[in-house]
């Protein structure tokens, strides 16, 4: 079941830290919709804490020697 992205919910990243939906946001020169969150743990990355990411990449499957799985995993609202 996939999960409708809004502010507020949390996702867990496949490298392990977790991260809160600021928003959805568009590109203002490709229109392509936009994924704007911010890391709430420090596992495996520090320093800078909000990103923006295409959402169908933020929806992306990874497909590595070490993982298979999706980029992102809904973890609550």
């Amino acid at each position: 079941m996939e999960t409708k992205i809004k502010a507020g919910q949390i996702y867990k990243h496949y490298k392990g830290d977790s991260y809160k939906i600021i928003s959805l946001a568009k590109s203002s020169e490709t229109e392509e919709w936009m994924v704007v969150y911010e890391r709430i743990t420090d596992i495996t990355h520090n320093g800078w804490k909000v990103w923006a990411r295409p959402l169908a990449m933020f929806l992306d499957h990874i497909d590595k020697s070490d993982y298979k799985g999706p980029r992102f995993e809904y973890i609550s609202e």
